[in-house]
């Protein structure tokens, strides 16, 4: 029964929060006193102290967005069941959470600086490198995420169009994000009465995008998946750009809500709906897949991607999380709990594959409608109307996605800030632009599914993102006179992951050369050829100097604060 998977994932996870999570928070020393970077600097716009509540709705929601949930479904599907969920729930406790939460650490204890800065520090020579890396991971998730959101605006299904609904709920959403905005930080109301008022606007919401007027509807309806992206990219545009107040951090809150109110519906689907389990638990033929032959080792760990590790996470947390940090002992709940909850999502999306047999027309679906039907399945245990149930579920995707994309602009914009010197605000808005050209390029260039091509070299960067900032860690830990074991082993495993998919695209550019020399190649393999050898230079030059200074230190070498 699914119950029984479900069950077991989550008592793993609340035991390595308990007793893993406490040994790390040790290690880190996160009960320190003294003020954060966000209470002695608290600017009003970019650092801005905030209540531990408030933050992990708003760091959750940035980081649980399409990833852990495309990836793991794509995974179940491709894999089956047993090895993505092993890979989740594993790597969710002792690699993605220790990279979460040392990424922070090491953030807070250098004044809330970005992860870039801190290898500025530890590894200088390496430092330009390493932010180009970053920052062509930031475009990878903007492209895959801005295009999943567009198809979720033109969903339809048995000739209902669901997406424009969808569309017109998501307008509504971030203008009543905006509203809580002022609320909170120019009228002062409590969050608790504000939580009160929103949160049956939200549910209203969900309610009111199937009934708006016709008229509007069918406005939404006519926009294409290429408009949508650039409508999309420019709302990125405009939210990276806006104080954190005002947008990112009213509406990662909400975002949050919406996270855990799908994380109840489908705790009490999987828990007490009865599903069994339909789909294999292992779909190999020797260690490739049996759906499409692709090889178990390493394309599980690069798909799976948010679900159990992210580059991504690691940014966020030195980039806007580390500015809001109340009290240092908020970091472990902040950080590595919000992974874990994020490691839940993903067992939760695995569950709506497992309840479908192999070869059920469902799967045919994209990963993010075989999730919202999963979600509407389970809201249909409760009476709830079948229509208003799948725009809820489609809603709910978006909004991870959304929450998600301003803040990969916004960080976007940081690194490039930092590439580049811009400080003026005319340089604040040419580096935001920037950042909004290449997705335009990149998505007019593609054909309707522009996700598809992103999604391996998303996930691969990504992962190796991760890896990366592990190394990062490592160093610091290293040269502040620490053991850094608990992060040298995740980060050889990530490397040796990531690196291996990446010569498996160079390999694979190589060979279809002649016919790309020819015209005759798809688009694809050209893309993911040129990234993939760009980001594997850049990630040996990472290592070379990484180990450089490992073998410089002697006796922990520099001494850091820890």
């Amino acid at each position: 029964m699914i119950y029984q998977i479900v069950l077991i994932a989550i008592v793993f996870f609340l035991l390595a929060f308990r007793f893993y999570g406490f040994f790390l928070a040790k290690r880190f020393t996160s009960g320190d006193a003294s003020p954060t970077p966000a209470c002695e600097i608290n600017d009003g716009i970019d650092y801005i102290p905030a209540k531990p509540s408030l933050l992990l709705g708003q760091h959750f929601s940035a980081i649980a967005a399409a990833g852990p949930i495309v990836g793991p479904i794509l995974a179940c599907l491709w894999f089956g069941w047993l090895p993505a969920l092993l890979w989740v729930v594993l790597g969710s406790v002792f690699i993605g959470g220790i990279h979460d939460f040392g990424s922070l650490m090491a953030s807070l204890r250098h004044k809330a600086s970005s992860i870039g800065e801190v290898v500025k520090v530890y590894m200088p020579k390496a430092h330009k490198f390493f932010l180009i890396f970053v920052w062509l991971a930031l475009l990878y998730v903007i492209i895959a995420f801005t295009d999943i959101t567009a198809h979720t605006f033109k969903t339809a299904l048995s000739g209902e169009a669901f997406g424009p609904a969808v569309a017109g709920s998501s307008i509504l959403y971030l203008a009543s994000a905006i509203v809580l905005g002022v609320l909170l930080y120019r009228f002062k109301i409590k969050l608790w009465l504000a939580t009160m008022i929103f949160l049956p606007l939200m549910l209203f919401i969900i309610w009111a995008g199937p009934h708006l007027p016709k008229q509007l509807l069918n406005l939404l309806a006519g926009i294409s998946i290429k408009q949508w992206d650039v409508i999309i990219l420019f709302y990125c545009l405009a939210a990276s750009l806006a104080p954190l107040w005002l947008l990112l951090q009213p509406r990662g809150y909400l975002g949050g809500w919406f996270l855990y109110l799908v994380i109840i519906i489908g705790l009490a689907g999987a828990l007490f709906g009865g599903f069994r389990i339909e789909y294999p638990a292992v779909n190999l033929e020797g260690f490739n897949s049996a759906l499409n032959a692709k090889a178990i080792f390493p394309v599980l760990f690069i798909t799976v991607a948010c679900g159990a590790c992210s580059g991504f996470h690691g940014i966020v947390a030195s980039g806007t999380t580390s500015k809001q940090i109340y009290h240092f002992r908020d970091s472990l709940p902040v950080a590595y709990g919000a992974m874990l909850l994020e490691g839940l999502v993903a067992v939760l999306a695995i569950a709506t594959v497992v309840m479908l047999p192999k070869g059920a027309e469902a799967l045919k679906a994209d990963p993010n409608l075989i999730y919202a039907r999963g979600i509407a399945g389970y809201l249909g245990l409760l009476k709830v109307n079948y229509s208003i149930a799948l725009s809820f579920a489609l809603l709910a995707f978006s909004t991870f996605v959304y929450d998600t994309l301003d803040v990969c602009m916004r960080l976007a914009r940081y690194v490039f800030q930092e590439l580049s010197g811009l400080k003026t605000k005319l340089g604040i808005f040419f580096a935001a632009f920037i950042n909004l050209l290449i997705p335009f390029v990149f998505l007019m260039s593609t054909k309707e599914k522009g996700y598809l091509v992103a999604w391996p070299i998303f996930g691969t960067s990504n992962q190796l993102l991760a890896g990366l900032i592990l190394l990062v860690i490592s160093v610091w830990l290293f040269k502040s006179g620490k053991n850094p074991v608990y992060t040298v082993l995740p980060m050889l495993f990530m490397m040796i992951m990531s690196v291996w998919s990446l010569l498996n695209m160079v390999i694979s550019f190589i060979r279809a050369i002649p016919e790309i020399l020819k015209g005759s190649a798809g688009t694809d393999i050209f893309i993911s050829g040129i990234c993939a050898i760009a980001l594997l230079v850049l990630s040996m030059m990472l290592c070379y100097e990484a180990v450089r200074v490992f073998l410089s230190c002697k006796n922990g070498g520099l001494k850091a604060d820890l």
